[in-house]
């Protein structure tokens, strides 16, 4: 599809261009405005990746701090499409929640009103190409440069340069179109010109994947006479429309957690379109007011746009705060988690935007992980010992709950292993080893993505082990044998008693404190063998049991060592190890 649509593009501007040379200078503006963008985000980027990351981590805890460094960070990088793109990435790993990221998605939307200002207020009132030369010379040396930190200074100079060069040339092309034909003259006046431009607004847009792009094009024929007033309010108002378009592509390889944010955006610009549209009217007023106090001339029409441009989008945040809550609410009832796909678990955070940057992919393979580690434990471990997670929730003794419950659960451990850790298993290896491939990572990071893997491993050893411990647990639970069912009670007790440890780490504000806990769990497990304890060659000696029931003994109490060490160390991994090695992973890039 994404074809199809690049090249009708390619021939609309094609025909475009041979119909009507005139328009290449005009074309030649936007492509190089929009390639000048391109750099100033990469530059950006490169500068202040980590910095910005961790102000979305750590500033979303009031809704006032979302809308700022929504504001802020949009106004400072003139690209709301890189702020959409990191907080879906972000909020489908679970580094944000949806609320915030709403917050900050309502102040991008103010923020990127600031382009309007820069190409109204510098872009078409100074000598731009004499501006934009200087800042390409430099720009273009430090470009060259090996230094991570100077490239980027490059690029945002060149970025700039580019973007005030592009207006030059649309504002040069305007103007020679202006001999030929006059666009203006294409004017439409009342609802069906407001709807007629809207439509314009938000297809340009589309196009464009910039409404930051469409804005410097709208306000340069605005500022040449290309297109009236009026029109160019519609005009602003589709672009605001159409940019939605970036945070739904965005999303489409994204979770359900992406997906509502991206639906949240879409219905905020629509309605903040809605508004802008049915009041238009009375906000044209409102300009012609603000103008007249702040001494703005009531012709200078570029200045009226970009005014206009701030107030709706203000107008749409006052509006929308209120109704964050109930609009969360539409968002989960429309975007539902799906849990299954068929019979087979499917991974629910490894998705295409979480590995747009390590933190938010180590993010989203720790929450899998999480999940993988709670269905292995104590769904397929508990029932596979005939112990129900009910009785390891509850604070019963775990002597009682051991003798009530010696009746075979059925339970299909293989079945469930393909069912619930199969899939996800081999996704998590996969997504980890991707991640880790997509750009160079520090040390510590690098660790961590191995603690991941590993520990997922350990849980998936311990389900292989369980399997060769079920079928004689269950013979001998039920058999005459007192003596062979206190043994299988023990190793039962083990379990049990582990797993309400990691019951306790997993709800723990300070997982941190359980450590010493299961450090000793663990050891205790490992020397617990029956084997050699001298227990095996007791029973043995003095006839309770037989030759049989001591070799199926002897195996099982290795494997539930085994079960026990391996279960410990990937909760280890996965709740203590990750925070303790490295409490913040933003803070590493």
């Amino acid at each position: 599809m994404k074809k199809f649509l690049l090249f009708g593009i390619l021939i609309l501007l094609g025909m475009l261009l041979f119909m009507n040379p005139t328009a290449k200078e005009i074309a030649a503006g936007v492509a190089i405005l929009l390639f000048g963008m391109i750099m100033l985000e990469e530059g950006f980027h490169s500068l202040v990746s980590g910095p910005l990351q961790a102000l979305l981590r750590r500033s979303t805890d009031k809704l006032y701090k979302s809308l700022g460094l929504g504001f802020l960070s949009t106004a400072i990088l003139q690209s709301s499409s890189l702020i959409s793109v990191i907080l879906i990435s972000f909020v489908s790993a679970g580094l944000i929640e949806l609320r915030a990221g709403i917050g900050i998605i309502f102040g991008s939307n103010i923020g990127t009103t600031a382009t309007a200002w820069l190409v109204s207020t510098l872009g078409l009132k100074i000598d731009i190409a004499g501006l934009a030369m200087p800042m390409l010379a430099f720009g273009i040396v430090l470009v060259l440069q090996k230094s991570k930190k100077l490239k980027g200074i490059g690029q945002v100079l060149a970025g700039l340069g580019f973007f005030f060069m592009g207006i030059y040339f649309m504002k040069n092309g305007f103007d020679a179109y202006k001999d030929s034909i006059n666009l203006a003259e294409y004017a439409m006046p009342g609802v069906k010109g407001l709807l007629v431009y809207t439509f314009i607004g938000v297809l340009i847009t589309l196009i464009l994947q910039s409404s930051s792009a469409t804005m410097a094009l709208i306000l340069t024929a605005l500022a040449v006479g290309q297109i009236t007033y009026t029109n160019s309010l519609a005009l602003a108002i589709g672009a605001n429309v159409g940019t939605t378009i970036t945070a739904i592509i965005g999303s489409l390889g994204s979770n359900v957690s992406g997906r509502r944010l991206a639906g949240a955006h879409f219905i905020f610009n629509v309605i903040t379109g809605l508004i802008a549209l049915i009041f238009i009217g009375f906000l044209g007023q409102l300009v012609d007011l603000i103008s007249g106090w702040v001494g703005i001339d009531q012709a200078n029409f570029t200045f009226k746009l970009s005014l206009f441009h701030s107030i709706f989008n203000l107008l749409g945040v006052i509006i929308m705060i209120p109704l964050i809550n109930p609009l969360i609410k539409i968002l989960i009832k429309v975007f539902k988690a799906k849990d299954e796909e068929g019979t087979i678990d499917q991974p629910q955070f490894l998705d295409s935007s979480s590995m747009a940057y390590p933190q938010t992919a180590l993010l989203a393979l720790r929450n899998e992980s999480k999940r993988l580690f709670e269905n292995a434990v104590f769904k397929i471990i508990s029932h596979g010992v005939n112990i129900r997670r009910t009785d390891i929730l509850g604070e019963d003794k775990i002597k009682d709950i051991v003798k009530r419950s010696r009746d075979e659960i059925e339970v299909n451990i293989e079945e469930l292993y393909l069912r619930k850790v199969k899939t996800i298993y081999s996704k998590i290896i996969e997504f980890a080893t991707l991640a880790q491939s997509q750009s160079p990572i520090s040390p510590e990071l690098t660790k961590l993505f191995a603690q991941i893997k590993l520990a997922n491993r350990n849980v998936v050893e311990s389900i292989k082990a369980l399997e060769e411990v079920r079928e004689n647990m269950n013979e001998y639970l039920s058999s005459e044998n007192i003596h062979i069912q206190q043994e299988y009670d023990r190793l039962r007790s083990k379990i049990i008693k582990i797993l309400r440890e990691l019951y306790l780490l997993q709800k723990s504000p300070d997982p941190f404190k359980h450590l010493n806990k299961l450090e000793k769990l663990k050891l205790k497990a490992e020397k617990s063998d029956i084997l050699f304890d001298g227990t095996l060659d007791r029973l043995i000696r003095e006839g309770k049991i037989t030759s049989s029931m001591a070799s199926s003994l002897a195996n099982d109490s290795q494997n539930v060592a085994l079960i026990s060490k391996k279960i410990i160390e990937a909760a280890e991994l996965i709740y203590i190890r990750y925070d303790t090695f490295l409490a913040d992973p933003v803070e590493s890039l």
